[in-house]
């Protein structure tokens, strides 16, 4: 089919990283999570580590901003952090469109879709799910109890969305921001798997 990339945003706990992890499988191409960050840090000169704390310390910066509106935001200190770490951004940014540019791939977050936006043959899915799957995933997952998973859930999609809707100026987790969106609570992991990747195998025989 020639080259193909493929971006995934997701909720947490909704099974995103999996579904990507498996559409690479099936695709035969490379995965990138994680990976992001060890490239961007490659590129930054700063060890992984470094970026990686640096790189928390924005999304919790923008999640508070966000908290309290954008008109308001010189008022406070997390502003300063923000606009201090545009660098990562930019670093991450160089990191992703080099992986891109080198073969299929398949990258969860880290606005891989907006970064990517003008590549061709590059597709964006978000992945959502009910509260109640994303809930038990985060406690089987994290070993915690049914409390602590909802306070990671709504913690890390506030730091995702503010992230995401910051840096790409679209909303995040709305369908329109993607090419597809699809709830894993319909179909379940496999189903949507399936489903995703002949849903990309019918755009790649349209002409662009």
């Amino acid at each position: 089919m020639g080259k193909i990339i493929l971006t995934i945003g997701r909720q947490y706990g909704s099974g995103g990283r999996e579904i990507g992890q498996k559409l690479a499988s099936a695709f035969g191409i490379n995965y990138y999570d994680k990976e992001l960050m060890a490239e961007a840090a490659k590129s930054s000169g700063l060890s992984r580590e470094f970026f990686e704390k640096a790189d928390e310390k924005v999304a919790s910066s923008l999640a508070y901003a966000y908290s309290v509106g954008f008109p308001y935001m010189g008022l406070f200190t997390p502003y300063a952090d923000v606009l201090s770490n545009d660098g990562l951004f930019k670093f991450q940014s160089e990191a992703i469109r080099k992986i891109a540019d080198k073969g299929s791939c398949v990258m969860v977050g880290r606005c891989a879709d907006y970064i990517l936006r003008d590549y061709p043959k590059c597709y964006s899915v978000f992945i959502h799910n009910t509260k109640e799957n994303r809930i038990k995933r985060i406690m089987d997952a994290q070993h915690v109890t049914e409390e602590q998973a909802k306070e990671l859930m709504i913690k890390t999609d506030k730091s995702r969305a503010a992230y995401y809707n910051y840096y790409t100026n679209k909303a995040w987790g709305v369908a329109a921001s993607y090419d597809l969106s699809i709830n894993v609570a319909v179909l379940g992991i496999d189903a949507t798997v399936s489903f995703i990747k002949n849903f990309v195998e019918q755009k790649m025989t349209r002409p662009l």
